[in-house]
């Protein structure tokens, strides 16, 4: 056996082992991942506060730190008093809108689907009753669960704290890593990583565009039907729009909500449902592949297709992935087309 060939089994079976650790290893690593996800994004705002000579590393880590919490801190106070007083305001009107399932909804549903229901009050507290020993059921289970509840709080409180040491000492593991790649290789893993860097950057400058945008479409569709909380429904429902799915789910519940309390006729309720139909339609198949599929270099079919892919082979964490991992196999694509170019395989 060659000396190259053997240097290249060595390296594949170095590979196949470390993929094979960290897969049973993935419970462990998943709030490194978290933290280090979270770290990459912030990690060039505290380089840019490190560039003042009074902010140290640690400080300005701190500092960004502190800021996402105010960030999230600040969504929590939009959502929980709107929660409160929507519960409220529910609580109050259900008997009004039971009445008008049973005098206007059953009759449709019979006249158009043949669905025969019986619907009465008793009937309905015998079903709130079993639903409510569920959730009993439930809560001893969770009660019962002890350790699994730990190792959840344990993980979240270990993304922070592994979040700041990978902040604080970003640029000397960079460096570290820069020492030990193999020199004649460096050059182009260098150039392959800045490519990745960069293209990754204009992906997380087009999803905050995108978050942007779908916040003054859902927040301006809400105020032209002329219900409450339009404003703070539409900023909740664009701001996790990064998540798939999450951003329209909250902001459709909030807004049936408050739809079901305010309006008189389920009319209302229908045109909310109708603004977050459009408003997934649009973003998934208009403003996601223009903001940030053309920021990558993505087509939009090549958008559309990637979301769907890994939505299929890997649920709702492919969805979440999809663009960024996209983005860095189109930058290997690249490259493996350059080389095809000039290979003898193409040219002869």
């Amino acid at each position: 056996m060659t000396p190259e060939r053997f240097v290249a089994l060595y390296w594949l079976a170095a590979g196949l082992a470390v993929g094979w650790l960290l897969y049973l290893l993935d419970a462990v690593l998943t709030p490194f991942l978290a933290a280090g996800i979270l770290a990459y994004i912030c990690q060039p705002l505290v380089n840019r506060l490190c560039q003042w000579k009074f902010m140290s590393r640690s400080a300005a880590t701190l500092l960004v730190m502190l800021s996402l919490l105010g960030v999230g801190v600040a969504l929590l106070l939009i959502l929980l008093p709107l929660l409160r007083y929507e519960s409220n305001m529910l609580l109050t009107k259900l008997p009004e809108l039971l009445d008008i399932v049973r005098q206007r909804l059953l009759p449709l549903l019979e006249q158009h689907l043949g669905l025969v229901l019986q619907w009465d009050v008793a009937s309905f507290k015998e079903l709130l009753s079993e639903h409510w020993q569920q959730a009993g059921d439930l809560s001893g289970w969770l009660v019962g669960s002890g350790s699994a509840l730990v190792a959840l709080l344990l993980n979240l409180l270990l993304i922070p704290l592994v979040m700041f040491y990978l902040l604080r000492d970003w640029p000397q593991m960079l460096a570290r890593i820069d020492v030990i790649l193999p020199r004649r290789w460096h050059a182009k893993t260098t150039a392959i990583a800045g490519e990745v860097d960069a293209v990754l950057a204009e992906f997380l400058r087009g999803q905050v565009s995108v978050m942007l945008l779908m916040s003054v479409f859902y927040a301006a569709a809400l105020m032209l039907t002329g219900m409450q909380f339009a404003l703070p429904i539409g900023i909740v429902s664009g701001m996790l729009v990064f998540v798939p799915y999450l951003g329209a789910a909250i902001g459709l519940v909030l807004a049936t909500l408050v739809a079901l309390t305010q309006f008189d006729s389920f009319a209302g309720v229908l045109l909310v449902w109708g603004i977050f139909a459009a408003g997934q339609l649009l973003e998934g198949m208009v403003v996601t592949p223009r903001l940030v599929g053309d920021r990558i270099g993505l087509h939009p079919l090549g958008v559309i297709f990637a979301l769907m892919a890994f939505g299929q082979l890997f649920g709702f964490f492919g969805v979440l992935l999809a663009l960024p991992i996209s983005a860095m196999l189109l930058v290997g694509l690249r490259h493996l087309e350059g080389w095809y170019l000039a290979s003898p395989f193409y040219r002869n």
